[in-house]
């Protein structure tokens, strides 16, 4: 697959793994439309893009709002050759059991990850077919099929996601949906868990400081770089399923 000259949404762009995707597909002469909550880090990002000669249009706002979805998408639209998204945003909220965490916390878990690949499905996905197909990946997590203590939340947000993008496969065959899982990468989320607060604390610190401790962790752009080779190789391979980052590696 050609990346120069396509279009696509990217979620959760403003840091992580969304801002070295951002720049390495511009490198590869890819358009952005580049989305997250925060106005700022966002614009940096778009700034970085049009550096390496590539156009981009930052849109602040949740994905998971109908009205940010539908702007994403026009404003993809209006760039051409719109041909997929990429939907990486995440929130964790890590360190509450389940009772203990917040009810706006739960709910911003679910519209980061679940809403917002809804959104994106119910608005890009009529343009994707009408144009002949496309591509829809979906950030995925070993967490959907474990049960660590204190990212309960988070777990259920990413077994519900995983799903969304194989049904998605099912149920529009034009569309090449498929799940990514990143690994084990050095991010916001691992230092939000490195120092959790909350009933499953402890849990958490053993784990994810274990993570560092033994080096084992990614770096956001050898990730990024990974799911770039499999959208340059042959994604189709991968629809209706996980594709791991060892899978680009």
């Amino acid at each position: 697959m050609r990346l120069r000259n396509t279009t696509w949404i990217l979620t959760g762009a403003s840091r992580g793994i969304g801002r070295a995707l951002a720049l390495l597909l511009a490198e590869r002469g890819a358009r952005l439309v580049l989305s997250a909550r925060h106005a700022a880090p966002l614009a940096e990002v778009a700034a970085l893009v049009r550096e390496k000669g590539s156009e981009a249009i930052p849109v602040e706002g949740s994905a998971g709002r109908p009205e940010v979805a539908d702007r994403l998408v026009r404003a993809a639209k209006k760039l051409g050759n719109f041909t997929g998204f990429i939907h990486n945003a995440g929130v964790l909220h890590a360190g509450p059991l389940l009772w203990e965490l917040p009810e706006p916390h739960w709910d911003e878990v679910m519209e980061a990850n679940v809403k917002a690949g809804y959104q994106l499905i119910r608005y890009a996905v009529p343009e994707l077919i009408q144009a002949g197909g496309g591509v829809a990946v979906f950030f995925g997590s070993g967490a959907a099929e474990s049960n660590l203590p204190g990212i309960g939340a988070y777990a259920v947000a990413k077994a519900a996601e995983e799903h969304l993008a194989r049904q998605l496969a099912a149920e529009a065959p034009e569309i090449t949906s498929f799940v990514y899982r990143p690994g084990v990468v050095e991010t916001r989320m691992q230092q939000e868990a490195r120092t959790a607060e909350g009933g499953a604390a402890e849990v958490l610190h053993r784990v994810f400081r274990g993570y560092k401790e033994q080096g084992i962790l990614l770096t956001p752009e050898e990730s990024a770089r990974a799911l770039i080779r499999i959208l340059e190789g042959d994604p189709r391979r991968f629809s209706g399923k996980v594709a791991t980052w060892e899978d680009g590696a």
